[in-house]
């Protein structure tokens, strides 16, 4: 039985304004056009605002705690307004908590906008990206920012383009299967502790941490970086996680799976996983069923489920289909006696 605590479950609750920016000024092509006196307002949610409605004076719904973007629908009404009215419209938004502003299409704040912000101490962007394609970039960057993640120890490999996590007791072989795998050319995601993050729904990816990235320890040698002998095509950074193996020790009081036709899946981040309970012992080889884990799987994405099939086989055997009928002789190849 999987038992992954809770309280290992991390969820930010919110981010600075600094933070953001130092972030993703290079990324996103951001300027400055504020003092950064408005840097320790934090966020709170990955969702954005266009405070169209605000300005023109309903302020009912205002989402004032999200990040305001001013595209160029709200900065041609703003051009179109007398001085004081355009006064009035930002006095009425920078009377609430908001974040930050962000001006995307490579529009100049007003100078009566920068000093109110300055005055409120909220900060002003600038990006030449247009709307629809910096609200995609800032709510991808702020969703990973605050989707749960949990901490797990285990060692996370991709095989054959399938993304396996390998879980267990302490000592039972985790670090050294991952090795072999590697060894045979699939590549190390982490190892030791992996972060599991939800990024979207029924998505789940996996990493390593900053500190460990691709070090690896191996019980009776030591750490080893894994990246520094076997090259850069030996690792990978992150990893969307398809399948659980937990490792176990053989217990003949435990069930195992025979056919495959009840499939085990595991709630993580109340994201369904397969699960597999993989029993160790004497002579057999981890690695090579590892790998036909990984291609089974592929197998039934694309549709073909071998258990399914044999079962089927069994059925119309049963029920007396003379398809599957025992042959008195076998077919050779012609000239074939081998």
């Amino acid at each position: 039985m999987i038992n992954f605590d809770k309280k290992n479950i991390i969820k930010k609750e919110s981010i600075t304004v600094e933070f953001f920016y130092e972030s993703v000024k290079e990324r996103f092509k951001f300027s400055l056009y504020t003092d950064n006196s408005g840097f320790s307002r934090k966020i709170f949610e990955h969702n954005l605002h266009r405070p169209g409605l605000a300005l023109a004076g309903f302020v009912d719904l205002f989402s004032f705690n999200r990040v305001q973007v001013f595209g160029n629908t709200e900065m041609k009404y703003l051009r179109q307004l007398k001085e004081t009215e355009r006064m009035k419209a930002f006095q009425r938004i920078f009377q609430f908590d908001i974040p930050c502003i962000i001006l995307t299409d490579n529009n100049q704040p007003f100078d009566e906008m920068i000093a109110l912000a300055n005055e409120h101490h909220v900060a002003i962007f600038g990006s030449t990206y247009s709307t629809t394609k910096l609200s995609y970039l800032i709510s991808d960057f702020l969703d990973d920012q605050f989707a749960p993640r949990i901490s797990i120890h285990g060692s996370f490999v991709d095989v054959y383009g399938i993304g396996i996590l390998f879980i267990g007791k302490s000592g039972i072989g985790k670090s050294e299967v991952a090795l072999d795998l590697v060894e045979r050319g699939h590549r190390l995601v982490a190892d030791d502790v992996i972060i599991i993050t939800k990024k979207g729904e029924g998505i789940l990816i996996g990493a390593g941490t900053e500190l460990v990235k691709h070090f690896m320890e191996v019980r009776g040698v030591g750490l080893i970086d894994v990246k520094s002998i076997f090259g850069v095509r030996a690792i990978r950074f992150q990893k969307r996680l398809e399948v659980i193996v937990e490792l176990e020790v053989w217990d003949e009081k435990s069930e195992y799976t025979r056919t495959g036709l009840d499939d085990r899946f595991f709630n993580l981040l109340e994201v369904e996983v397969p699960h597999i309970k993989l029993p160790i012992i004497p002579g057999k080889n981890i690695t090579v069923i590892t790998e036909v884990i990984a291609l089974n799987y592929l197998l039934k994405h694309y549709g073909y489920e071998p258990a399914k099939v044999f079962k089927k086989r069994l059925e119309d055997k049963l029920s007396g289909n003379k398809r599957y009928e025992d042959k008195r002789f076998i077919d050779y190849f012609e000239h074939d006696f081998e």
